[in-house]
């Protein structure tokens, strides 16, 4: 792939992007949110027609007009997700589409031999007349690759193929990765886990913000500089930063603890860890995109049963099963992604604001349009809300704005701890200077908080302690002076500075 543009309305996806896969390799694919992994996929598979620019095919120009032209011109994708029917066999699910036939119908008995065929070729022993959702995920995943191996692949696309897996199943399926090496299969493999980079890939390419940072041989990059290239920093230019904020630093006044979870996990999710929120305490969440700090975030909410673990609000053990729980204890949410987590957006500003307050506001179930219009007007004017009247449709609003209806919404409900994921993606600089002012006032006001960021500069400005995840697990604590750009990225990229 040379030059590669996409556009869409109001973002320039792929700004000439080049990208390049041999046969017999493992190609790892990083970046952060929004870094174009995953426009560059569909582009390469046909799902998006590209811009601008060049591909080709084993020398051959290639330009597909979907999937499916893709696939049979020998482009294979397995999503993170198993794109299979479960109610079906495995044999039907193998031939999906292309199963062999007679002259009256499906030649079953051929299907199932060459079934059979096609998975000892992979190492497996299964019975191919049960149906696939009876098998366990990693053994779905292998289903789905010999699927896409035996449509005569010569490229493979493996989209997070072992984000439900775990560390057994990771191994089967690597080993299973090294076999379709040495059959000179080429091999995307796009994750958000270091450990399993290093351990399968030869080469790495890394994008941001829609641009090529670099391609580099996976033995002679360094996973601290993996980790800067994907930032977009330097280690000198942390060094600096840290330098400049060691002088003002100051660890906090310890304080009563809000929330605590112990050993609180999820399988496939994040690995059980310990968590303690103070008082008038910012307790920042860092690592890179699928490190764990979401998942966290959610157990601890309840939006996710957790396996293992417990949590005590206020020294006092809680079931949180629901956000329901966790909002009756005290808990508030402001989601990663808003759109589809945090908003109604057909409903009105006041609407959203009063979404969660008008159940302890209501009399017989019903909530008073005068109760509703007070609380929006005091949250619009506190927050400085910019909307003509608080009936506009909230789609109608800014991105930024748009944030502050779900700040809103839970201030409304004086919560003793806040949670927030991500409150600054996607929003102008101006109001991210106020929502982390916001953050300070409230936290000056013994609010509890817990705060996720990819933002490095952001963590690291507003917490009194961090918490450091890798790789679906804590692997360090950092507070007061040892907070810094340099130290987190030393501890994502499993690595230990002269500092610690």
């Amino acid at each position: 792939m040379r030059g590669i543009d996409k556009h869409f309305p109001g973002v320039h996806a792929l700004d000439q992007v080049d990208f390049e896969v041999r046969a017999g390799e493992v190609h790892a694919l990083m970046g952060q949110n929004g870094a174009g992994k995953s426009t560059l996929i569909k582009v390469l598979t046909g799902v998006y027609r590209r811009a601008g620019g060049k591909i080709t095919l084993l020398g051959r120009d290639f330009a597909p007009v979907s999937p499916a032209d893709a696939q049979r011109r020998g482009i294979s994708t397995v999503y993170q997700e198993v794109n299979l029917i479960a109610s079906l066999s495995v044999a039907e699910n193998l031939f999906l589409g292309r199963a062999p036939r007679c002259w009256y119908g499906l030649a079953w008995r051929v299907m199932r031999r060459r079934a059979r065929e096609v998975l000892t070729g992979f190492g497996l022993d299964i019975d191919v007349d049960e149906p696939l959702g009876r098998y366990p995920v990693a053994i779905q995943q292998m289903i789905a690759i010999a699927r896409a191996v035996d449509v005569e692949a010569r490229l493979i696309v493996l989209d997070e193929p072992t984000s439900s897996l775990d560390r057994h199943e990771t191994d089967v399926l690597f080993g299973l990765m090294g076999r379709l090496k040495a059959r000179g299969i080429g091999i995307v493999f796009v994750t958000h886990f270091l450990d399993q980079v290093y351990r399968i890939s030869d080469r790495i390419t890394v994008l941001r913000n829609g641009r090529l940072v670099g391609t580099f041989e996976a033995e002679r990059l360094s996973r601290l500089e993996l980790v800067a290239h994907m930032l977009g920093k330097s280690t000198e230019e942390a060094a600096v930063l840290d330098a400049q904020r060691a002088g003002t630093s100051a660890a906090a006044k310890p304080r009563e603890p809000v929330v605590a979870a112990h050993g609180l996990g999820r399988r496939g999710a994040v690995e059980p860890f310990d968590l303690e929120v103070r008082r008038g305490e910012v307790l920042g969440l860092a690592g890179l995109l699928g490190s764990g700090r979401t998942e966290a975030a959610r157990l601890l909410f309840g939006a996710d049963r957790a396996d293992t673990g417990r949590v005590t609000f206020g020294r006092r053990p809680t079931r949180l099963r629901t956000p329901r729980h966790a909002i009756a204890a005290g808990m508030a949410l402001c989601p990663e992604d808003r759109q589809t987590d945090g908003l109604f957006p057909e409903m009105s500003v006041r609407a959203n604001i009063a979404l969660v307050v008008q159940r302890t506001l209501s009399r017989f179930g019903i909530v008073s349009r005068r109760v509703h219009e007070r609380i929006a007007h005091e949250f619009v004017r506190k927050l400085a809300i910019a909307t003509p009247d608080v009936d506009r449709p909230v789609r109608n609003l800014s991105g930024g704005n748009q944030q502050k209806v779900i700040l809103a919404r839970w201030l409304a409900c004086h919560p003793e701890l806040l949670i927030l994921d991500e409150p600054t993606r996607g929003i102008d600089v101006g109001t991210k200077a106020e929502v982390e002012r916001l953050i300070e006032r409230l936290a000056g006001d013994g609010m509890a908080i817990l705060f996720i960021s990819s933002e490095l500069e952001e963590v690291v400005r507003r917490s009194q302690r961090v918490l450091v995840l890798r790789d679906r697990r804590v692997v360090g604590e950092l507070a007061g002076e040892r907070i810094t750009e340099r130290q987190i990225m030393n501890m994502i990229a499993g690595q230990q500075s002269d500092e610690a």
